[in-house]
């Protein structure tokens, strides 16, 4: 029986790349989940600008920022998406600031999402394309409860446009939890990030929890984001305390017993 050859697209991050298997599956939807300031964007800097590399008509949705602040964003890694629109490679449509600019969004639902986006293909034109959406869950951030279906419905009507989809989904700083769930149960590949505070320093880890079609890496790999360059992965995190400990609730509940059991016996 022949092997079925799978396409992939790469991240524009060399070892990413091989920890998910030489890259993302072409058609794929991969979300980028965890707090703020853990390195979601920059990774979408880096699929787009690799896209354009390659030739891919390529989209970048931000609704975090500025259609301005991410251009100087990519400025800072050396990567030039000023001169991608000129040249008609890129569209970044602005979901946040409302501008009349024909690639803007006015208010932040899926619907008119999909429609943008859709258009900005038609207009980079026919082939294979990416589209980072950054975020997609602030979508739904005042109704959670929709967010896999607005999920579903946005993987569905892209994967008819040839894209490979790239969005980033926030979790809460207080909590780590998610704004609703939508995104990790449609998506086909999870690349989960993370941060902790080690001796008094933010250290930044990316754990790949998901890759359909692929045989990646199951290991936590500590990342950093250097100027000039962008997100660097430095390599895989050995074991630690917390990686095996038991929760602390649980922990309680078993030193209690353990107490009341040593109290029957007495």
């Amino acid at each position: 029986m022949a092997k079925f050859e799978i396409e992939r697209l790469s991240t524009g991050i060399l070892e990413l790349d091989r920890i998910i298997g030489g890259g993302v599956p072409r058609g794929f939807v991969v979300a980028a989940t965890g707090e703020p300031g853990t390195g979601k964007t920059i990774l979408c800097v880096h699929f787009i600008a690799e896209g354009i590399k390659e030739g891919d008509h390529c989209i970048y949705v931000t609704t975090e920022e500025s259609y301005d602040s991410i251009i100087r964003q990519a400025s800072q890694f050396g990567i030039d998406f000023a001169q991608a629109i000129k040249d008609k490679k890129l569209i970044v449509i602005d979901a946040l600031m409302g501008t009349e600019s024909p690639w803007s969004l006015k208010s932040l639902e899926v619907e008119e999402l999909v429609d943008k986006i859709v258009g900005a293909k038609r207009a980079l034109g026919y082939g294979r394309a990416r589209v980072a959406i950054d975020s997609l869950s602030a979508f739904w951030l005042d109704r959670p409860a929709m967010a896999r279906r607005y999920s579903y419905f946005v993987k569905k009507i892209l994967a008819k446009w040839d894209f490979t989809t790239l969005v980033t989904s926030q979790y809460a700083i207080t909590t780590s939890d998610a704004f609703g769930f939508g995104v990790e149960h449609i998506a086909d590949g999870i690349l989960r990030f993370r941060r902790y505070i080690r001796q008094g320093v933010l250290r930044r880890y990316l754990l790949v929890e998901k890759m359909r079609q692929t045989s990646h890496s199951l290991i936590m790999h500590e990342i950093t984001i250097i100027d000039g360059r962008g997100l660097m992965i430095i390599g895989p995190v050995g074991r630690r305390r917390e990686d095996v400990a038991l929760p602390g609730k649980v922990t309680k509940r078993v030193l209690s017993a353990q107490k009341a059991k040593e109290a029957e016996n007495r």
